[in-house]
Formats: C-alpha cells, sequence, structure tokens
C-alpha cells in the first residue's frame, strides 16, 4: 500500500462539503492525489478553488447510480494511474417522523443513499485495487446511530447499521486480497447535515447527551480517516471506531434531545443533507 506522503490515489464520495471536504483536504494536504464526488457542484467549485488542480479532480456523482459509482472509480484511475482509498462518505438525513408515518420510499430513499451508495463504492473499488494488485484500503463512513436504539432518526439508524454489518463482512471477503475495510462512527459532528438550521439549540443541550465538552469537527473524523488509510493501522480491518466524544460510553441521548422542538414527531419527510436540495415535509395529521 502507498503512504499518502508517497502520492496515494482517494477517491471521497460526498466530498464537496461536511467530513468528507475536511478529508479531501487532509488528503491533499498529506500529499495524496484525490478525486471526489458529490451531488453539489457549487460546493465542489469551492473546493476545487481551495486545492492543487494539478492533485485533485471533481466528478457529479449521485452514489445511488452504479454506473456514476463506476465512473468516479474509473476517473482516478485514468486520470492517477491506480486507486489505494477509497472514501465511501456520502450520506443523507434520509427519512424522518415517527415510523407509522415515514413514506416507503422515502425510507428507501435513504438505504439507496447511505446503504447501497456504500455498497456500489465498495463493489467498484475492490475491482480496482484487486486489478492493479497490492492491497488498498476502504473506509465507510457509518455513525453511532447505526450502534443502537435513540441515537438517531429510525430509517437513518438502521441504514448506517446495514454500513456497519457490510463494513465487517466484506474485511472479511476482501482481506485475501490485502484489501482492508474498516467504518467510522461519528457522533455529534459540527456539519450542516448534522446541525442544520438548530446549531443554537443543539450546542445549548449538547452536555445532556455528550460527556466531552466539545462539539467534534469535520477535522476530527477526516483524521480518523487518514489514520485507516495509512500503514499505521495496516492491521487494523473489520472494525466500526467511534469518533463521538464519549456519547455511546455515557449512552446516547440524542433522540428528543436534538429536537427540542419535536418537529420529527409532528412532520414526515425527507432531509438531502448537503446535496443542496431543499427537504420535503408534511404535517401529521393529529400530532
Amino acid at each position: 500500500m502507498v503512504d499518502a506522503e508517497d502520492g496515494q490515489v482517494v477517491v471521497v464520495t460526498g466530498g464537496a462539503g461536511g467530513i468528507g471536504r475536511a478529508a479531501v483536504l487532509r488528503f491533499l494536504e498529506a500529499g495524496a492525489r484525490v478525486v471526489f464526488g458529490d451531488l453539489n457542484a457549487e460546493n465542489a467549485e469551492r473546493l476545487l478553488d481551495e486545492a492543487d488542480r494539478s492533485r485533485v479532480g471533481f466528478v457529479p456523482t449521485d452514489v445511488c447510480d452504479e454506473d456514476q459509482i463506476a465512473a468516479l472509480v474509473g476517473a482516478a484511475v485514468d486520470r492517477f494511474g491506480r486507486l489505494d482509498v477509497m472514501f465511501n462518505n456520502a450520506g443523507v438525513g434520509g427519512a424522518f417522523g415517527p415510523l407509522t408515518e415515514i413514506d416507503a420510499a422515502d425510507w428507501d430513499r435513504t438505504f439507496a443513499v447511505i446503504s447501497r451508495g456504500m455498497f456500489l463504492g465498495t463493489k467498484h473499488a475492490a475491482r480496482a485495487m484487486i486489478a492493479q494488485g497490492g492491497g488498498g484500503t476502504i473506509v465507510n463512513n457509518a455513525s453511532v446511530a447505526g450502534l443502537g436504539g435513540g441515537g438517531g432518526p429510525t430509517a437513518y439508524s438502521a441504514a448506517k447499521a446495514a454500513v456497519i454489518n457490510f463494513t465487517a463482512n466484506a474485511a472479511v471477503e476482501l482481506a485475501a486480497h490485502r484489501i482492508r475495510v474498516n467504518a467510522v462512527c461519528p457522533g455529534l459532528v459540527n456539519t450542516p447535515l448534522v446541525m442544520g438550521k438548530d446549531e443554537a439549540s443543539i450546542r445549548e443541550r449538547m452536555p445532556l447527551f455528550q460527556p466531552w465538552p466539545d462539539l467534534g469537527r469535520p477535522e476530527d473524523i477526516a483524521g480518523l480517516v487518514l489514520y485507516l488509510a495509512g500503514p499505521d493501522s495496516a492491521f487494523v480491518t473489520g472494525e466500526a471506531i467511534r469518533a463521538d466524544g464519549g456519547m455511546v460510553a455515557w449512552g446516547p441521548r440524542m433522540t428528543g434531545v436534538a429536537d427540542p422542538r419535536g418537529l420529527t414527531s409532528r412532520y414526515a419527510g425527507f432531509a438531502d443533507g448537503s446535496t443542496g436540495r431543499p427537504p420535503t415535509k408534511r404535517p401529521i395529521t393529529g400530532a
């Protein structure tokens, strides 16, 4: 496996904002070459303006579409000659509301982005890594919400649990090819997806569900991804590593606390995160 300092080639999905953006910048700072995908072209251009365009590229990508994922991986291999690291980061808030009110289509769309997108990224990254030989590293962005109840909306949490389980199974299957597969499980991190428009309210209530006194930063998660991509973690595979300020150690308390106005009990809909698409919601009759 090639060290980042020696020109590692990295693909990041959802790379234009939040944790993905921080990861792109950290890999570039370490000397890697990066191709990232995202749906938000405006944010992508802002990131490209900050970076050395000779070492970074952008491909508009819907991670639900297998052809687009294959094209993203192919673009990295075509431009830089190989693929060393795949960071399956893209996600959405997804379906929200009481489970009795969630539309099946919104449930399916949540899983399509979070778990199908991660599967497709792993599939096509592994194909490229096997073909070139020498192994590689795949990192999947999961969540503390996938580790138990009470950590997030039902559909989101179930999809993230699927990411964690898939990571373990993929690590076993791909070990023979010296491809390591791990997951990171962020807690409360200051990104548009997590904070939304209630940042002040969430910060105020943070001590109720996280013992660490500081809010997580995208750079904190990016640093963990960089570790999992590098030689210092050469014997680490099949893991789901928490970076959550002690939240799970204390017991997840996000449901209800992170939504003090009770919007998720009075409305149902779908949150598209930082894709640039507005959320949809409908009032629940009788709520």
